[in-house]
């Protein structure tokens, strides 16, 4: 009588791991594509990744409640758990829910500067206690940024960035240099954070952030800024001359330097628009 063919099920978890590791089938490694002998023409050190990262799922505490950032990166949510009499500035329009117990004001802060600029002189403050879910108006993305309240800890933000901020962070415009408000896509104006407490943005799209070391310099599109708290100088990129420029839409960029922080968004605002409009005839 013939024995039974072996059987080919993977090993118990009961058996020694030498044992398991011999029932598997061997396996070629992986191909390690920054490794130019395993590429063709070559390939950059996985180190160029660094530092470039999607931001993570954000969870936290400040002084008089809780937050937390959910459903990334382009339907997020932010929930904020407000203590009794703790008050959060919001930009208007940007409430989903609240809870019963919470507490709205909304006040408007008439400006000259707001006016010539187009900024929001109105603005929504909650308190606690109770629950609050914001939310950014487009498909986008929010992140926080924690102030500590130091002289040099200043953020410059886009216009339409600002999500919402707790008490003690100071909010104020600033003027851009005329050639930087041509060409940074945000205006003659951007707001200037400061102060202690935290900082909520929102985005068009995920958000990515880049860490900038000494001296280390970058190049963004003017379109995909968030934030940043480092210099910048505008400077041409395209080659070839006015109608090279023209055609690669990539002439003019912001050239950030380190130290400091850069926030990016995926999606360009402007360039969207352009796809809705070329697009809304079409039958």
């Amino acid at each position: 009588m013939s024995s039974p063919p072996p059987s080919t099920s993977p090993a118990p978890a009961s058996y020694p791991p030498e044992k398991q590791q011999a029932q598997q089938p061997q396996r070629p490694p992986p191909l390690i594509t920054s490794n130019s002998s395993n590429m063709p023409g070559g390939a950059p050190a996985a180190t160029h990744f660094v530092g470039t990262s999607a931001t993570q799922d954000d969870v936290g505490t400040f002084n008089g409640g809780s937050y937390r950032v959910s459903h990334r990166d382009t339907n997020t949510i932010l929930t904020i758990q407000l203590a009794v009499g703790c008050p959060l500035t919001a930009k208007p329009g940007v409430m989903i829910a609240m809870s019963p117990s919470m507490t709205l004001r909304g006040s408007v802060k008439f400006s000259l500067k707001k006016m010539v600029v187009g900024g929001e002189m109105a603005h929504s403050t909650f308190t606690g206690p109770g629950e609050l879910l914001l939310a950014p108006a487009a498909l986008g993305d929010i992140t926080s940024i924690r102030l500590g309240g130091a002289a040099t800890d200043v953020w410059s933000v886009g216009r339409d960035a600002f999500l919402a901020c707790t008490q003690g962070i100071v909010k104020d415009y600033k003027a851009q240099s005329f050639s930087k408000a041509m060409f940074s896509g945000e205006g003659l104006f951007v707001y200037k954070i400061s102060g202690s407490g935290i900082l909520w943005l929102q985005s068009f799209g995920a958000i990515v952030r880049k860490d900038l070391h000494e001296g280390e310099k970058y190049i963004v599109d003017n379109g995909h800024l968030v934030a940043w708290n480092c210099k910048y100088v505008l400077e041409r990129v395209a080659s070839g001359g006015i109608i090279s420029g023209l055609s690669s839409a990539e002439g003019l960029v912001c050239k950030f330097a380190g130290p400091g922080t850069v926030l990016l968004q995926t999606r360009n605002p402007q360039m969207f628009a352009a796809w809705i409009a070329a697009h809304s005839g079409t039958a």
